[in-house]
């Protein structure tokens, strides 16, 4: 099916579809879905996805008493290990909302998305997120949220350090760690390689040097040149010269969100919720385009997270009904608000950039459409990003041509495994 770009009316369309889903045969007594779901905001308070999961399984179980929506929520660091796991011991859950899906698809476990959502939503998904769930050109995974990723900054900071404008290259990114590391700055760069999210602020850092994961033609390249040379930079005018946090590999993001919206780190490349966390401390913070070697970024980094459905249980009318509820803009706006997050379909992201409240997520939002992403196809990319996370920090204190050939190869093993 071709996806078509739909504007606003589609919210009320995808609204009443709740109701409807796409069809399957399933048992006419009561069901209770699984769903696997990761925490984006702090485990037992008011921004905790488990009690927004929780409120919206309920709502959905008043509308369809017959169906129940038992929630887990755990960890980035640790829920799709968990989700691996349950799936490894024959207890896959209905659904999950995590980051990676393409093994999982290329063993024949998931649903395809025409079999789950309604016409009108699969319609509404921005084309570059949904084409991204693809594994041989059939969708499997449905994009939950997305980001795109800018470089933030202390203008505090930068002030007392006399530095003026942010660093549109590598030079000036290392010539102002520098200014700031000798005003005192605790933090002048923030780095973190550690295992929370080491594959992204990585990709980001390989896209400013005309490198990546993996070539166009899908072949993983993590030890080329380009990337080699990317990481003896980052040792040799960074890490080395202790102008990053102390043991970046051991560093989560986090982390340094929290130093950076607490006034200690200068810089750091950044998530649309730093946003929020820096608002409620009362940082000055200002944003840039994240500098690669020779200039910005050609390609914007962005991120999409995934949601599932898994066959294990027989539930794919009933998945279907409950994804379409999820999906309905009432729903995903509360969620998309509390954590600064961006829309993955047409019809909220209309909506985020008429609503003046959300202006400052606009220039994340701007950069999507050409934004570079995972290579979230490749069925090897769920072990590959999984090794990349604990291992990759390893290249910026030890030899990054070794560290970077042995991702290489277990890239390569992995790829053989699966055919």
């Amino acid at each position: 099916m071709r996806r078509r770009v739909i504007g606003m009316a589609s919210a009320l369309i995808v609204a009443s579809a709740t109701l409807t889903g796409c069809g399957g045969a399933s048992s006419g007594g009561s069901v209770t879905l699984k769903l696997v779901a990761a925490e984006y905001g702090t485990a037992n308070n008011d921004d905790s996805s488990k009690r927004y999961w929780t409120e919206v399984a309920k709502e959905f179980h008043d509308k369809n008493p017959k169906i129940d929506v038992n929630v887990q929520v755990y960890r980035w660091d640790v829920v799709d290990k968990k989700v691996d796991q349950m799936v490894q011991a024959g207890n896959s859950p209905d659904i999950a909302q995590i980051g990676s899906f393409s093994e999982y698809a290329s063993k024949g476990q998931l649903y395809p998305v025409d079999e789950l959502l309604s016409v009108m939503l699969q319609g509404d998904f921005v084309e570059t997120l949904a084409q991204a769930g693809e594994v041989s050109h059939v969708q499997y995974g449905i994009p939950f949220v997305a980001s795109s990723r800018m470089l933030f900054y202390n203008a505090d900071l930068f002030a007392k350090a006399g530095i003026s404008e942010p660093p549109a290259d590598w030079a000036e990114l290392r010539r102002d760690a520098a200014k700031l590391k000798a005003a005192g700055v605790q933090v002048p760069f923030g780095l973190p390689l550690g295992p929370e999210e080491a594959q992204a602020e990585t990709m980001m850092w390989l896209l400013g040097n005309n490198g990546g994961y993996n070539i166009r033609s899908g072949s993983y390249s993590i030890d080329s040149p380009y990337n080699v040379d990317t990481f003896l930079w980052l040792k040799e005018n960074l890490v080395d010269p202790g102008l990053t946090n102390p043991d970046p590999a051991k560093t989560n993001r986090q982390d340094l969100y929290t130093a950076f919206a607490d006034g200690t780190v200068g810089m750091l490349n950044g998530h649309p919720t730093l946003v929020a966390q820096a608002l409620r401390t009362g940082v000055n913070y200002k944003i840039a385009a994240i500098p690669g070697k020779s200039g910005k970024l050609a390609e914007p980094f962005g991120v999409a997270d995934w949601m599932m459905g898994f066959k294990k249980n027989g539930h794919r009318k009933e998945i279907g009904k409950f994804l379409d509820f999820v999906y309905a803009n009432e729903n995903m706006q509360p969620f998309l608000k509390q954590h600064d997050l961006l829309p993955v379909t047409v019809s909220m992201t209309d909506a985020m950039r008429a609503d003046e409240s959300a202006k400052d997520l606009w220039p994340f939002l701007d950069q999507l459409p050409a934004a570079r992403l995972y290579p979230s196809g490749d069925p090897a990319w769920t072990k590959v990003s999984a090794r990349i996370k604990t291992e990759i920090g390893k290249a910026v204190v030890e030899d990054p041509q070794s560290v970077l050939r042995e991702l290489q190869r277990y890239a390569e093993n992995e790829e053989h495994a699966l055919g």
